[in-house]
């Protein structure tokens, strides 16, 4: 994938929300949370459907909850809501945690979120390498 073929990112670095957003080599996106606070939570859910609206390739995404303690109950409907979205069915989702708490918060997010048509492809992962040597895998291994 070139340069040129990546879809563009639409995502300005701004101190007051407690999560960032890179580009990945693959076109896929790294995002690294540090807090799950309201306007956190409310700026991620924007970002997230404005990318969701036309996906229409498979993509790869890292998420790194390591520097997050818990998941609050609004992230919760917060991510039930953008992995309901069918556009989610083209996403391979590395989810990164350090703590068991946040584990079974992603867990009930897939299990309730669940649906025909929708629902990212994700794995849970407590290491780094591991994670990105899942996203590595043949996207074709996503069915």
């Amino acid at each position: 994938m070139t340069q040129n073929d990546l879809k563009p990112l639409n995502w300005d670095p701004d101190p007051d929300i407690g999560y960032a957003v890179e580009r990945r080599g693959d076109g896929g996106m790294n995002v690294t949370f540090t807090n799950l606070d309201p306007g956190t939570l409310l700026h991620w859910r924007e970002f997230a459907l404005e990318h969701l609206i036309d996906s229409d390739r498979q993509t790869r995404n890292l998420y790194d909850l390591r520097r997050v303690e818990s998941i609050p109950p609004e992230a919760v409907n917060l991510a039930i809501e953008a992995n309901s979205d069918p556009g989610s069915r083209n996403i391979r989702l590395a989810i990164v945690v350090a703590n068991e708490s946040v584990r079974k918060a992603v867990l009930e997010i897939t299990a309730l979120s669940s649906s025909p048509g929708g629902g990212t492809n994700f794995k849970l992962f407590t290491d780094m390498e591991a994670a990105e040597e899942w996203l590595a895998r043949p996207l074709d291994t996503m069915v």
